[in-house]
């Protein structure tokens, strides 16, 4: 990871990072043909603008509160293989790009909060990664009894 000289560049690239994940969802909502499948996407890239919203806020001088408890990790994208979004993903293959995406969101706040010696911005980070492992836990639930439970 980069080193980063103030916490206004950490937010910066965070607040990249989110809309990057934004338009990720919704590039999958725009390629798939199943409107409920489009419309879980279209509301991922919804919670993404929102994560971002939350960071610029941060930027701002508000704080977010920190998060309760640790998110239970069912660990399916640990196993799956790699799948590189395209115009013809089905929706098992679109879940294991969500399911990849979430876990490297997950990943990026807490070393984006290890990265900080501030710990407001780090109780932001660390509160905001288990946003993304919430995200996770919901994709790899719903690859769990829809793709897994079908084999």
């Amino acid at each position: 990871m980069k080193a980063f000289g103030s916490a206004d560049e950490i937010l910066d690239f965070a607040i990249g990072k989110e809309e990057e994940a934004a338009q990720l969802y919704t590039r999958l909502g725009r390629q798939t043909e199943k409107s409920w499948m489009r419309q879980v996407f279209e509301e991922f890239a919804n919670e993404e603008r929102g994560h971002k919203a939350k960071l610029e806020a941060v930027k701002e001088g508000k704080l977010l509160l920190p998060a309760a408890e640790k998110v239970m990790d069912l660990k399916i994208a640990d196993y799956v293989v790699d799948v590189e979004p395209s115009p013809d993903l089905d929706y098992q293959d679109a879940l294991i790009v969500a399911m990849k995406a979430e876990k490297a969101a997950f990943k990026l706040y807490n070393d984006l909060a290890a990265a900080t010696d501030d710990e407001a911005l780090r109780a932001t980070l660390l509160a905001l990664a288990q946003e993304e492992a919430k995200h996770k836990l919901r994709f790899e639930i719903e690859y769990d009894e829809h793709i897994l439970a079908a084999n």
